[in-house]
């Protein structure tokens, strides 16, 4: 029985990269994905020595161009014959910054890329896999999906994953009775380097914000191969796979006058 493939656009460095590793781990074929051909091109190289047994395909593309969307697809399919799982995991994050200085084009780059891009992937995805007779794919998550309203300074960043939790509810419900399985990926708080960039680390409220990452993040490591063996495992249709519950949420703060986590130890 041949490899099983999956294509993770925007996954030359953190959750996707993460993933990445954890499916050549699992004895997967996998297609990386980036805006610039060379960090494409050093991830690809990195990550080929996770698994002998495993291919890694580099293929750099912007999402927020649907010609190189369908190019990428084109590239997997050429490369291992089918696509088995897609996700939709490319996305541009921002500074703290108040809505009415954010530059106008930097909005419009942060929009195409998280709603656009995702929408294109999400079009190109479920295309391919009716052609083929099924596959998987999830759209991932992030602040704003769950409805929360304060997000002071992350207006932009936050309303388009809210307006993508309108879509991928509308996609899974579309998708019903397909041969497409599809779901949604919320790995919570990450340390990321979209997470953890140097405006917030110089800001004021950059201690108040590291005892909070103390709670209620994870590392990489630690959510990437969670993420893979759910999706590997799942079979149920619209699932919205969470790493961070509020059960956990709850459990972490009450138990944190006790148990003390140290995340930043160790960081580049």
């Amino acid at each position: 029985m041949s490899a099983k493939t999956a294509v993770i656009t925007g996954s030359t460095r953190g959750i996707g990269a993460g993933m990445a590793k954890a499916f050549l781990e699992r004895g997967w074929n996998v297609v990386i994905n980036g805006r610039s051909a060379a960090s494409v091109e050093q991830a690809a190289a990195s990550l080929s020595t996770v698994n002998p047994d495993a291919v890694v395909l580099g293929v750099p593309g912007d999402v927020s161009d649907y010609a190189q969307v369908e190019n990428l697809w084109a590239q997997a399919a050429g490369r291992f014959g089918k696509v088995d799982l897609w996700i939709n995991n490319a996305g541009l994050s921002h500074a703290p910054t108040p809505f009415w200085e954010m530059p106008p084009e930097q909005m419009e780059t942060i929009v195409r890329a998280n709603i656009t891009g995702t929408m294109y992937g999400t079009r190109v995805a479920i295309r391919g896999m009716l052609a083929q007779g099924g596959g998987a794919l999830y759209n991932m998550e992030g602040l704003g999906s769950s409805g929360r309203q304060r997000v002071s300074g992350l207006s932009i960043y936050a309303s388009t994953k809210a307006a993508l939790r309108f879509f991928d509810q509308a996609i899974a419900q579309e998708l019903a009775g397909t041969p497409v399985l599809f779901g949604t990926l919320s790995p919570g708080m990450v340390l990321t380097d979209m997470l953890l960039n140097r405006q917030v680390q110089e800001g004021p409220d950059w201690e108040r914000t590291k005892r909070v990452f103390n709670i209620l993040a994870d590392r990489t490591e630690t959510v990437a191969p969670w993420l893979v063996e759910q999706m590997i495992a799942n079979r149920e249709h619209g699932r919205r796979i969470r790493w961070l519950t509020g059960s956990k949420i709850a459990w972490r703060f009450l138990s944190s006058p006790f148990v003390k986590r140290d995340l930043f130890t160790d960081l580049p």
